[in-house]
């Protein structure tokens, strides 16, 4: 007889060390988890200052591939991770001055609303043609992003992220939602056609209509760009314009260039100042007019005679209004207001921002803010008040149409400047608060799709950059550096034709919401009438 030894610890070191396949289930389970963190980070990156647009299809369709079939309470922690991996590094530099928790708290907010949009393409992915209905979703998500809460926060659109990118034309046929919608139709058909190559690849068989829904994915927003060429344009419509843009730069970078304000209206006023000896020496041209940052006056000139004396002395010097940017005060309100300010009339005609940024120009929840950090309630300590009106200036017979720094995330607040008789725009914006963070190169972005989407020329006079000027095809011809003063001065088109994105306003994004609400309401149609089959 053979007796078998056996090692009474045996049970244990089986135990102790749990069986490949297991451990390896275990990790697959978190493939989904870090390919949607994943896919956010890669969507960041196709963002500026980097020009690698093409990026976000390939973050399309990793997004598509993860919330693909799954249940709701899935994908809503998917699109969670998304929401974080793609708004935490683009939105840092609003931690820049004011710490962390400002920053995480707005991230972990705005990617609710990703969240959201991450169950709303899972709905609609087990649907014919899902990727058109999961672009339009997304849209969907955007839109009320740029709405709500606090009257919304655009920052983050696709479209922004694509001024570089061939998709650039579709702007000028329906704004930032057509532009956005095509990018993440592109990507999630990208998916879908990878997909669908796997299928054939095992089964060797493929539906046609699914292959040529994924094919047309794909196809149609590229062709729709090409054919939308046709659309922009840098033809002057009404004359040119010699205009310059002035930099003043600011003594120090962050929130305390708002206890600097004379040092920064006497850097403004110097640069001009410069401006008209280089004219006088007739290095470059006069210009027909000039333009200031916001806060390039942060003293109130109604209420401060050396402020008013000394950009008197600029607008004399240079013999062209200038659009001068300041901090007012007007039947007890303060605004964030625009003046022109003419050589021999002073002040003439007026802006006051429209679209204020909450935190930033008013508190909202003041009480709550102060309760957790007393500090951030100080910084604000009286808020701005909206203005009510477009703003468009008459500046030597050309219409400059006016949206402050923060209203260029906003298409309505860009849009009726055009719609008010716009021949070119320019942003005046602050940026000093935001160091050499990625922010100026963002919203830079954001002008040049404007340009394109209204075919505009767009100025951008920044107090401490980059300021620029943009042509209606959406090209940066001139530039600054940051943190430097400095003046541009170029003769630019005046465009009076309107592009059907202007013509057509808020009816895209309206009929991509529809089309979203059409498609969420069929999937969640689809899925009773299963269970009832089921059931039955």
């Amino acid at each position: 007889m053979t007796v078998t030894a056996t090692s009474v610890d045996q049970p244990d070191r089986v135990r102790q060390s749990p069986a490949p396949g297991a451990l390896r289930r275990r990790l697959l389970r978190l493939v989904p988890a870090v390919a949607s963190a994943l896919c956010g980070v890669l969507l960041y990156v196709s963002f500026p200052p980097r020009p690698l647009w093409w990026l976000a299809l390939p973050a399309f369709a990793g997004f598509g591939w993860v919330l693909r079939g799954r249940g709701w309470k899935a994908a809503l922690g998917l699109g969670y991770l998304f929401g974080l991996g793609f708004l935490l590094p683009l939105l840092v530099w609003t931690g820049v001055e004011v710490g962390f928790v400002p920053w995480l708290a707005l991230v972990a907010v705005e990617a609710v609303f990703v969240a959201l949009v991450g169950v709303g393409v899972a709905a609609v992915s087990r649907l014919p043609a899902w990727p058109v209905w999961a672009a339009a979703v997304w849209i969907t998500g955007e839109a009320v992003r740029a709405r709500a809460p606090f009257g919304g926060f655009p920052w983050g659109k696709i479209a922004f992220g694509q001024a570089d990118g061939v998709f650039l034309p579709l702007a000028a046929v329906g704004g930032t939602p057509v532009l956005g919608f095509a990018v993440a139709l592109c990507g999630f058909g990208l998916h879908e056609a990878v997909r669908l190559i796997a299928e054939r690849r095992r089964s060797r068989t493929v539906r046609r209509a699914t292959a040529a829904a994924a094919l047309l994915s794909v196809a149609v927003p590229v062709a729709g760009a090409v054919a939308a060429r046709g659309l922009v344009s840098d033809r002057a419509e009404d004359g040119t314009r010699t205009v310059a843009v002035i930099q003043g730069n600011v003594p120090r970078a962050g929130l305390e260039f708002s206890a600097q304000r004379r040092a920064v209206l006497d850097h403004h006023v110097r640069e001009t100042l410069a401006l008209a000896a280089d004219v006088k020496a007739g290095k470059v041209p006069r210009p027909d007019f000039v333009l200031w940052p916001e806060n390039s006056s942060d003293l109130d000139p109604y209420n401060d005679p050396d402020a008013a004396a000394v950009i008197d002395e600029a607008s004399q010097a240079i013999g062209v209004p200038i659009s001068v940017g300041a901090v007012v005060d007007k039947d007890g309100k303060q605004l964030n207001e625009q003046i022109l300010w003419d050589p021999a009339k002073g002040p003439t005609q007026t802006y006051d921002k429209r679209q204020i940024q909450p935190f930033g120009e008013y508190m909202p929840l003041r009480g709550f803010v102060g309760a957790v950090n007393k500090d951030w309630t100080t910084m604000l300590r009286r808020d701005f008040s909206r203005g009510t009106r477009p703003g468009v200036f008459d500046m030597d017979g050309a219409k400059v149409g006016l949206a402050t720094c923060y209203e260029a995330a906003f298409d309505w607040d860009v849009r009726d400047t055009v719609t008010h008789g716009a021949e070119m725009i320019s942003v005046p914006s602050n940026n000093a608060t935001f160091d050499r963070s990625e922010m100026t190169y963002q919203q830079l972005a954001m002008s040049r799709i404007r340009a394109v989407e209204h075919s505009r020329t767009v100025t951008v006079p920044v107090t401490s950059g980059v300021s620029a000027i943009i042509m209606p095809d959406g090209r940066i011809t001139q530039k600054t550096g940051m943190f430097v003063p400095a003046y541009l001065e170029q003769k630019v088109p005046l465009r009076t034709s309107t592009t059907p994105a202007t013509d057509l306003g808020i009816l895209p994004e309206t009929a991509l919401v529809l089309v979203a609400v059409g498609g969420i309401g069929w999937a969640i149609g689809s899925g009773l009438r299963a269970r009832r089959a089921d059931e039955a």
